[in-house]
């Protein structure tokens, strides 16, 4: 069936556009969500108004990302979870968690499938996640995710080269587990050899 787009519609088509597409995906998807119609001698005479509409609505569109994006970039997500000695969680921080609490963060809502998280995080640390709000616009939030009972702030790495924070986090995690020597000696002689290569 061959219809015109009314509106971009992400991966198919953009407002203004005349293609041929599934009946069932028309009839069924596109024309009753005002998205597309049928493409009649009438409709075919208002592409050029409807390809005006939605260049104006993808500029608006991507303004609007843009001060979303600005809004949400650098944003801490602290999470507190219960870990094992090893810094293992017990749980894990799916892209859903992290989306839910920047959400209410930044008091904008931010849809789980951008969190660009490849897997779930299973580990205590600093994780900086990716936002991506359009191919051509991405935020970073950071986060930071600590032992319950732990101070998060210990764990906030500024520009990723302090080490010594890096360390007393460790200091703090292990601590617990009451081998608070060999997990500093060990972070030591980590961060030196990092250091040397």
């Amino acid at each position: 069936m061959k219809v015109v787009f009314l509106q971009d519609v992400n991966g198919v088509a953009n407002g203004g556009d005349v293609k041929e597409v599934k009946n069932g995906f028309a009839r069924n998807y596109l024309i009753p969500k005002n998205m597309a119609a049928p493409a009649t001698p009438n409709n075919l005479l208002q592409i050029k108004k409807l390809q005006t509409q939605a260049s104006n609505t993808r500029i608006k569109r991507l303004e609007d990302l843009k001060e979303l994006a600005e809004a949400i970039d650098g944003t801490v997500v602290k999470i507190d979870m219960r870990a094992g000695t090893n810094e293992q969680l017990y749980g894990s921080v799916t892209g859903t968690m992290v989306a839910d609490l920047v959400s209410e963060i930044t008091g904008r809502t931010i849809d789980r499938q951008i969190v660009q998280l490849d897997s779930p995080i299973r580990k205590l640390g600093v994780f900086p996640i990716p936002i991506r709000l359009h191919p051509d616009i991405s935020a970073i939030v950071q986060v930071i995710v600590h032992e319950t009972g732990s101070d998060p702030d210990l764990l906030e790495i500024s520009d990723g080269q302090d080490s010594d924070v890096e360390i007393e986090a460790s200091i703090v995690v292990d601590s617990e587990a009451g081998n608070e020597e060999e997990s500093s000696t060990g972070e030591t002689e980590e961060s030196e050899s990092i250091e040397k290569d």
